[in-house]
């Protein structure tokens, strides 16, 4: 029988996905993914995010039914098997019997006709759950062990076990009102079929409800974009003023980028990214008020900065673990290691304090990460300002009288903290650093 063309996609991109090449949300953006009818498109992305969220379940599941270990299979046949599985025990409306018989099919046509009888066998054995609900125990297993015990730590039992279930949903699409009021492209957006809420705390932000943003004019036209409102946010606290300079120094794929060249309108804004293709990328893509000059620049933010004192705002917006958008990338869970925090962590003090030496008198600088891990956020702020004379942190009540709308959102040191639990959002973190001595 013939492969299902949603069912060759989803194997394909898992695969990409396993090499560590990319990230699922961005291939399910490829051509050959919007080429495929709209039925066949949502059951391509509906099996890759599914096999990616609940990959330790279905993991449990297939050691279980197979009575082997994950280990044992080869990975295209353990990519095959996790999202056969998937089908099964989450999507009622396809017949088990369909999705055994595609994947013996995808076996073969993998070149692994021999393990062609053991998928069927594991497969015949899975049955769909009495409740399609999620228990407790399916979602703890949903994440690898190490995060479990640093989230159970952090936040406490109870908080745990919200975030991992809002870190296992499927997140709301949220958009960024880039020209127009937003009343307007609300309105121009219903009448294309698409169903628009405002953002909580974003002036600019509609969550939607309903329909394919990327058929409609807004978004083609670039009145909108996707950008989710906690990174909206981030982006707002750098609150540039017409006329002046500003650094964007980790700014591929450049979404807060055209955040701040908007809110610039005028003035010099750098971007600056480590990869060239990216750089060039966003180059193409990026609208620019008339009355503002771009500069993109290849560099290494780790290593010295070829600028004097020269920017009047900067947004340092880190390579990070991205535990707070775990829900729009899953994969990054069974990627990371706990280990990788402290490599991390390293990275960005660096890019931090080289981004502090370019930073003018009475400038204000934006340090954020789309982690929820202490090690990438208030620890690396708080040892590189230690270590660092002449700059502070903008304390809760200065930040909550120039963003009011915000205030829940800065703890008691200034900090900003988004969480998918508590928000509905993506997990940020933002500190606002200002420069205090004019002798720097």
């Amino acid at each position: 029988m013939p492969i299902s063309p949603a069912r060759q996609i989803a194997f394909s991109v898992l695969c990409r996905v396993e090499s560590g090449r990319s990230f699922a949300v961005d291939m399910l953006q490829e051509r050959s993914v919007s080429e495929l009818s709209e039925a066949d498109r949502r059951l391509a992305t509906e099996i890759v995010m599914g096999a990616l969220r609940w990959r330790g379940e279905l993991d449990f599941q297939i050691e279980r039914l197979s009575g082997k270990t994950m280990g044992y299979f080869d990975a295209e046949v353990a990519t095959i098997l996790r999202m056969s599985v998937y089908q099964i025990r989450f999507l009622e409306k396809i017949p088990p019997s369909a999705v055994v018989n595609e994947a013996v099919e995808l076996t073969k046509a993998a070149r692994k006709r021999s393990a062609a009888g053991l998928v069927n066998a594991v497969l015949r054995k899975c049955r769909p759950p009495a409740s399609r609900a999620a228990t407790e125990e399916e979602l703890r297993r949903s994440f690898p062990a190490w995060l479990r015990a640093r989230w159970e730590r952090n936040f406490g039992p109870e908080a745990f076990a919200d975030l991992v279930r809002a870190s296992n949903a499927v997140p709301p699409t949220t958009l960024r009102v880039s020209r127009g009021e937003r009343d307007e492209i609300r309105r121009r957006l219903a009448q294309e079929g698409i169903e628009t809420k405002p953002g909580r705390f974003s002036d600019c932000a509609l969550i939607v409800k309903k329909g394919n943003v990327q058929t409609a004019e807004a978004y083609r036209s670039g009145a909108v974009v996707i950008q989710d409102e906690a990174s909206q946010l981030v982006a707002a606290l750098l609150a540039p003023r017409p006329g002046e300079r500003v650094l964007d120094l980790c700014a591929a794929p450049g979404i807060k980028t055209g955040q701040t060249a908007l809110a610039l309108g005028r003035g010099l804004l750098v971007a600056c990214d480590v990869s060239a293709p990216r750089l060039r990328t966003m180059r193409k893509l990026l609208r620019v008020p008339d009355g503002l000059t771009l500069h993109t620049l290849r560099l290494d933010a780790t290593r010295e900065l070829p600028f004097g004192a020269a920017f009047d705002r900067i947004l340092v917006d880190v390579p990070c673990s991205g535990t707070g958008t775990l829900a729009r990338n899953p994969e990054i869970k069974w990627r990371m290691q706990a280990s990788d925090l402290e490599r991390l962590a390293e990275v960005q003090a660096r890019i931090l304090r080289n981004a502090l030496k370019v930073l003018v008198p009475g400038g204000r600088l934006v340090y954020s990460t789309c982690s929820l891990e202490p090690e990438e956020n208030e620890q690396v702020v708080e040892r590189v300002l230690q270590e660092t004379a002449g700059f502070r942190m903008l304390a809760a009540d200065e930040l909550a009288s120039d963003f009011p709308q915000l205030k829940s959102l800065f703890d008691t040191r200034g900090c900003f903290r988004t969480r998918p639990d508590l928000h509905q959002m993506d997990g940020f973190f933002a500190a606002v650093i200002t420069c205090c001595s004019a002798g720097l």
